[in-house]
C-alpha cells in the first residue's frame, strides 16, 4: 500500500522505540511533531526546527484549504517546497477545526457544510475533499476525515458519531487510493468508552491503514481518563504499525502515553506557550512575565543546548517578553521545541536501555516538583 513502514527497534514493557521509514527521511519514535498549522512553525525558520531534532512536522488541511488554498500550493510545487521543509509532513484532515472553529456548520452523511472563521465564506468538506486537499498539498502522512464530538457527550451520542466516522474512514481510504511514498492513517474514536474504542480499532483494521491514530482525547478529560482510554485502546492496535495520539500534549501526558505504547505526538503547546512568555524546563514551567525573573542572570535551563539558554539570561528574556520584542517569541519557541525533542530523545534512549520506568519516575518527580508558573503573571 505504501512506501512508509514502521520498525520497532526496542521495547520496554508496553513502550517501544522505532523508526518510521519514509522516502523523505526516517522518523525516530517516540516522535513529537511541531505544529506548522498554516505552512510555518510560528516564530521559527524551517532549518531551526530541524536543529531542535524534529524529523517531521504537522500541517492543517482546514487552514491551508482556506488560505492560500490547496490548489495554489500544488501549482507552486507542493507544501514541502512552499514552506521550505524537505523532511516528512503529516497533515490532519481538518475535521477538528471544522467542529471547533467554523462559525456555522451543518453535519450530514456526505460531509460538513461550514462557514470560514476568517471571512464567513461557505465551504464543504467531505472525506473525499479532505483527501483531495491532502493529496494536493503532497503530505507524506494523510489522515482520514472523522467527526470530533465534544467531551462530555453521552455514550449513545458517541456511538452514533463513531458509526459516522467509520463510514467516513472507508470513504477516506478509498479516496486516498494508491500514492507511492505516502501513507494514510485511520483514527480510533469512541470517547472514553472501552467498548466503542475496541469497536473502532477493529473496524479500522478491517479497512486497512498504514498507521493508526487515537483521536478524541485531550478535549477536556482529566489525565486519568486519558490514560485509562489509552490502556483500553492501544492493546487492540497492530504492533507492526505506528500509533499516533492526536493533539497531545503536556510533557507529563507524553511520558505517560509513551509508557502505554504511543509512538507519535503533536501539540501547539510548546510554540503557543513560547509566544506567550512560558518556558518548559526539566524543573517545571516558567512564566517569563513574572517579576522574579527581572534580575536573574541564570539561563532558563543550564543543561539546554538552545540559543535562548546558551546566550541569554532569564533577566533578558523577561525584559524581551515584557517589551513585546519579537525575539522573545523566537527564543522561547526555540527553547520549548528543543526541550520537547530532548524529552523524546531521552524517552527513546530509556526504552532502548530498558530503564523507562525509572526515567518516567525521575522525570515526573522533578518536573511536577519544580516550578509551576502557569498561573496569571505577576
Amino acid at each position: 500500500m505504501s512506501a512508509l513502514s514502521y520498525e520497532c527497534t526496542a521495547a520496554d514493557a508496553a513502550a517501544r522505540a522505532g523508526i518510521i521509514r519514509s522516502p523523505r527521511g526516517d522518523i525516530r519514535t517516540p516522535a513529537f511533531m511541531p505544529v506548522g498549522t498554516v505552512g510555518s512553525v510560528k516564530a521559527m525558520l524551517p532549518e531551526s526546527v530541524g536543529e531542535t531534532g524534529a524529523d517531521i512536522i504537522l500541517g492543517n488541511t482546514y487552514h491551508l484549504m482556506l488560505r492560500p488554498g490547496a490548489e495554489r500550493i500544488a501549482r507552486l510545487g507542493g507544501l514541502h517546497k512552499f514552506m521550505g521543509w524537505q523532511r516528512p509532513i503529516l497533515t490532519d484532515s481538518g475535521g477538528f477545526q471544522v467542529m471547533s472553529l467554523a462559525k456555522l456548520r451543518k453535519l450530514t452523511e456526505d460531509g460538513v457544510h461550514f462557514r470560514s472563521h476568517i471571512d464567513g465564506a461557505e465551504h464543504f468538506l467531505s472525506p473525499e475533499r479532505a483527501m483531495e486537499v491532502q493529496r494536493l498539498l503532497g503530505s507524506d502522512i494523510q489522515m482520514v476525515l472523522d467527526e470530533c464530538p465534544a467531551f462530555g457527550v453521552d455514550e449513545t451520542a458517541i456511538e452514533k458519531s463513531l458509526a459516522l466516522s467509520m463510514r467516513w474512514a472507508r470513504r477516506s481510504r478509498a479516496a486516498f487510493g494508491e500514492q507511492p511514498g505516502r501513507a494514510c492513517f485511520g483514527i480510533v474514536q469512541g470517547g472514553i468508552f472501552p467498548r466503542l474504542r475496541l469497536r473502532s480499532a477493529a473496524e479500522l483494521q478491517e479497512i486497512g491503514f498504514d498507521g493508526y491514530a487515537v483521536g478524541g482525547l485531550a478535549v477536556g478529560e482529566d489525565q486519568a481518563a486519558m490514560f485509562g482510554t489509552l490502556d483500553a485502546t492501544v492493546v487492540h492496535l497492530p504492533p507492526d504499525k505506528a500509533r499516533y495520539l492526536m493533539g497531545v500534549g503536556k510533557p507529563d501526558d507524553i511520558v505517560g502515553a509513551v509508557l502505554r505504547g504511543i509512538d507519535m505526538f503533536d501539540c501547539v503547546l510548546p510554540t503557543r506557550s513560547g509566544r506567550n512568555g512560558q518556558a518548559f524546563t526539566w524543573d517545571g514551567t516558567l512564566n517569563l512575565r513574572n517579576a522574579r525573573h527581572g534580575e536573574d542572570p541564570a539561563p532558563l535551563d543550564r543543561g539546554c543546548r538552545c540559543p535562548a539558554c546558551r546566550q541569554f539570561s532569564r533577566a533578558y528574556l523577561h525584559h524581551a517578553v515584557k517589551t513585546k520584542e519579537i525575539i522573545a517569541s523566537m527564543l522561547l519557541t526555540w527553547h520549548n521545541l528543543t526541550f520537547y525533542q530532548d524529552l523524546m530523545a531521552g524517552l527513546r534512549a530509556a526504552i532502548a536501555e530498558k530503564r523507562l520506568g525509572e526515567f518516567a519516575r525521575l522525570f515526573e518527580a522533578r518536573y511536577r516538583g519544580g516550578q509551576d508558573e502557569t498561573a496569571a503573571p505577576v
